[in-house]
C-alpha cells in the first residue's frame, strides 16, 4: 500500500475483482489493518532540503501581529461588557493559529523555517496568555509565586512559610531565577518574570523540537509533533504562568533533548553529555515535584527498556548510560525531598486517592457522590464543541499512529506488513525512546477519562501536560505516514494540516473557562481579580501596616498576602477551617471560641459572594463545595458579637478587627 488512498484502492479492487470471493469480516479485517496497521511506505517524512521561505515569513508575521491586536480588543471590548467581545476574540485566536498551524504542516517546507514558525506561535500564544493582564500578575498560581519571591526579595532568605502554599518555598528555583533578573537588571518582579517566562517558552520548543529530530531523525516529523503538542490544555495557560510547573517542564524536555541527541556518542563526549544531564536533573529537583517525577519515570523506564532490548552494537554502553541516568533521575529528587522533609505524600496522597476512587466509582458504577453533581457548565457551546471535536481527531491519530510508531523503532530490514510489530515484540528495536513514547500515549484517554470528574480532574489537567510528549510524536508519525501520504495533493495535503489546527485551537478553549476579560465573576479565580479587592488590599497595608493576621475567602486571601503583605490564614485554629465561621447565620459556641482562641487580628467579608453562586465551586477550599450564594447575614453577623469591631466598608467589602475577642478570655 503506498498510500491510505492507494490502501483503499486495492481494497476496493478486492471486493470487486471478477472470480474473487472475500469474505466481508476478511475485508473488513483488511481495511482496518490498512488503516492503523504498522506500513511505513505510504509516506516519506521529508522530503529533498528546501529553501528558506522569506516571503510566507513575512506574511505569517503580519498575520499574527493582526490576529494579536483582534485578541486586544477583544479583551477591551468584554471589559466593557459589549457584546461583540466573543466575535473580536475568537477571530484573532482563528487568524493565530490556522495560517501558521497550515504553513508549518505543508509537505515542502524548509526545516528553519519551521522552526522559525514554531517560534512565532509559541511566543505568539504567550502573548496571548500575558496580554488578559499586561501590567500584573492574574492567575491564582502566579499569586502563590508571587508572594514567595517577595518574601525572599524582602528576607533575603529561603525556605520562609506559606500558609496559603505550604510546599511552594521547599522548590524555590523559579524565584531564585527571578529575583535574580530583577537584582541584574532592576526590572519590577512582574517585568523580571514575564521576561523569564517568555525566554522559558521559546526554549521549551526549541528543546521539544530537537528531541524529537534525535529520535525520529525528521524535520517534519519533529515539527508536527511540537503543533501536536500545543493542543494541550495545560499549554497556554498553566504553563505560560508564574509559576514552578512552567519552568519544571522546560528543565524535564532539556534533559531528554540531552540524552536522545548522545545516544550515539562514545567515550569522552557521552560522559560530558551525562554530566549535563546530571546538572539538569539536580535542578530539576528543586524546581517541581511532578515534572521530576514523570522524568524519573520516563529514565527509568527507558533504562528497563534498554535492559529488555536485544543486544545490539553499543548495547553495553547504551545500558549503562541509561540506567545511570535512571539512577540520578530517581535519587536527586528523592534525596531532596529527604533533605527538607517535604511531606510530598500528605500534599498529593488526598488529591490522587480521591481522583483514583471516584474514577473508579464511575466505572464500576457505584453511587456519584454529591460533589460530582456540577451545575450547567458555564463555559461557552463553541468551546465546548471545539475541544471536544480536538479530542475526537487526537484519538482518530493515536488509533492511525500508534502501530506505525513502533514500527519506526524496528530495524530498518523490517518494514512490511506486520513484521516490524513482530520484531518489538521479539525485542529487537533500534530505540527504546520511540517504543516507550508510542506506549506512552496511552496516556491521552486515561487523562481525560479524569477529567470527566471533579475530585480526578486535577489529575487528568496535570496528567496532559507530560502524556502529549507521546501523543505529539504519534500523532505527527499518522499524519506524515499515512493521512499525507507520499505525494500529499487535494484533501490529503489540506485535511491533516486543518485537523492540527483544530487540535491547537481545542487546547486554547480548553485551557480556562472564559479567556475573554470581562467583568468582576464571583469565585471565578482569575475572573475574580479586579481594582475594589485589590485597593482594599492596599488599604490594609498603608493604614494596617503589612504583617497582620487575616482570613477571608480564597480570592481576597490571595491580595491580602501579595498586594497587602498580610499574613493570611486557611485555618482559624488547627482543625479548623475559616470557612466554618463564615457560612452560618450564627457564630456557633465552637466557631466562636476558636476564633477567640486564635491569633487572628481581622476578618475581610466580600458582600459580592452573595450575588451569585461559586463559579469554580468553592468559595473558600475546592473540597468544600457551595451550590448556592451565601446571604447578607451570614456574612454580616459579626455587626452583633461584643469585642468585634467594624473598621473599614467601601459597601461590597468589610474588614472587621476581631482582637477585642482575644482580650475577653
Amino acid at each position: 500500500m503506498a498510500s491510505c488512498d492507494e490502501g483503499m484502492t486495492l481494497m476496493m479492487r478486492a471486493h470487486f475483482t471478477a472470480g474473487t470471493r472475500i469474505n466481508p469480516l476478511q475485508g473488513g479485517i483488511q481495511f482496518v489493518s490498512a488503516v492503523i496497521g504498522p506500513d511505513l511506505r505510504g509516506g516519506s517524512a521529508d522530503a529533498s532540503p528546501q529553501r528558506f521561505n522569506s516571503g510566507w515569513i513575512a506574511v505569517l508575521c503580519l498575520t499574527v501581529a493582526t490576529a494579536l491586536l483582534l485578541v486586544v480588543a477583544g479583551h477591551a471590548a468584554g471589559r466593557r461588557g459589549y457584546d461583540v467581545a466573543p466575535l473580536l476574540f475568537w477571530s484573532g485566536v482563528v487568524l493565530l493559529v490556522v495560517p501558521t498551524s497550515l504553513r508549518i504542516t505543508w509537505p515542502m517546507v524548509a526545516r528553519g523555517e519551521r522552526l522559525f514558525l514554531l517560534f512565532l506561535l509559541a511566543e505568539a500564544l504567550f502573548y496571548y496568555k500575558a496580554v488578559y493582564s499586561p501590567t500584573s500578575f492574574i492567575n491564582y498560581d502566579e499569586f502563590l509565586h508571587w508572594i514567595a519571591a517577595d518574601d525572599l526579595m524582602t528576607a533575603r532568605r529561603l525556605f520562609l512559610s506559606n500558609p496559603l502554599f505550604p510546599i511552594g518555598p521547599t522548590y524555590p528555583a523559579l524565584e531564585i531565577l527571578a529575583t535574580a533578573i530583577v537584582d541584574l537588571t532592576g526590572l519590577p518582579l512582574f517585568a523580571a518574570g514575564t521576561l523569564l517566562l517568555a525566554v522559558l517558552r521559546g526554549t521549551f520548543i526549541g528543546a521539544l523540537f530537537l528531541f524529537f529530530e534525535s529520535i525520529t531523525g525528521s524535520p517534519r516529523i519533529s515539527a508536527i509533533a511540537c503543533l501536536a503538542y500545543m493542543g494541550c490544555s495545560t499549554f497556554v495557560l498553566f504553563e505560560s504562568m508564574f509559576s514552578y510547573e512552567s519552568l519544571g517542564i522546560v528543565l524535564c524536555v532539556l534533559a531528554f533533548a540531552v540524552e536522545a541527541a548522545s545516544k550515539d556518542l562514545v567515550g569522552r563526549p557521552r560522559l560530558k553529555a551525562l554530566g549535563l544531564i546530571a546538572l539538569l536533573l539536580a535542578s530539576l529537583a528543586v524546581t517541581h515535584h511532578l515534572s521530576a517525577t514523570f522524568t524519573a519515570t520516563y529514565f527509568g523506564a527507558l533504562a528497563a527498556l534498554e535492559a529488555l532490548r536485544r543486544q545490539g552494537p553499543l548495547r553495553i554502553e547504551a545500558r549503562t548510560a541509561a540506567g545511570f541516568t535512571a539512577l540520578l533521575a530517581i535519587a536527586l529528587p528523592s534525596l531532596w525531598v529527604q533533605a527538607r522533609g517535604i511531606p510530598l505524600t500528605g500534599y498529593l496522597g488526598p488529591v490522587v486517592e480521591s481522583g483514583f476512587d471516584t474514577l473508579l466509582g464511575k466505572i464500576l458504577g457505584a453511587p456519584t457522590p454529591r460533589s460530582e453533581h456540577p451545575g450547567p457548565p458555564d463555559k461557552a457551546l463553541y468551546m465546548r464543541l471545539t475541544t471536544l471535536l480536538a479530542i475526537l481527531l487526537l484519538a482518530l491519530g493515536l488509533a492511525t499512529g500508534f502501530f506505525r510508531s513502533l514500527a519506526m523503532a524496528a530495524p530498518s530490514g523490517a518494514r512490511s506488513g506486520w513484521r516490524p510489530i513482530q520484531d518489538i515484540l521479539k525485542r529487537r528495536w533500534r530505540d527504546s525512546r520511540l517504543v516507550l513514547l508510542a506506549l506512552l500515549a496511552f496516556g491521552l484517554p486515561v487523562s481525560v477519562a479524569f477529567r470527566l470528574t471533579i475530585a480526578g480532574w486535577e489529575i487528568g489537567n496535570r496528567m496532559g501536560t507530560f502524556v502529549f510528549i507521546a501523543v505529539g510524536l504519534v500523532v505527527a508519525v499518522s499524519i506524515v505516514h499515512f493521512w499525507q501520504g507520499r505525494t500529499p495533493r487535494g484533501w490529503r495535503r489540506i485535511a491533516p494540516a486543518v485537523a492540527l489546527a483544530v487540535i491547537v485551537l481545542g487546547g486554547v478553549a480548553s485551557s480556562t473557562i472564559n479567556p475573554i476579560h470581562g467583568r468582576y465573576r464571583v469565585a471565578a479565580d482569575q475572573a475574580s481579580i479586579e481594582p475594589m479587592g485589590i485597593e482594599t488590599a492596599r488599604w490594609a497595608k498603608e493604614w494596617l501596616g503589612a504583617g497582620n493576621r487575616f482570613t477571608s475567602d480564597r480570592i481576597n486571601r490571595l491580595l491580602l498576602a501579595s498586594y497587602g503583605r498580610q499574613d493570611v490564614r486557611v485555618k482559624i485554629i488547627e482543625g479548623v477551617y475559616s470557612a466554618r465561621i463564615f457560612e452560618a447565620e450564627t457564630l456557633r459556641p465552637d466557631e466562636f471560641w476558636a476564633l477567640a482562641r486564635s491569633d487572628i487580628d481581622f476578618l475581610l467579608i466580600d458582600l459580592r459572594l452573595t450575588t451569585a453562586p461559586p463559579v469554580l465551586g468553592f468559595y473558600f477550599e475546592p473540597w468544600q463545595r457551595q451550590g448556592t450564594p451565601l446571604s447578607g447575614a451570614e456574612l454580616l453577623k459579626f455587626n452583633d458579637i461584643k469585642g468585634v469591631t467594624r473598621i473599614y466598608d467601601n459597601g461590597w467589602i468589610v474588614i472587621y478587627d476581631v482582637r477585642g475577642l482575644h482580650e475577653n478570655l
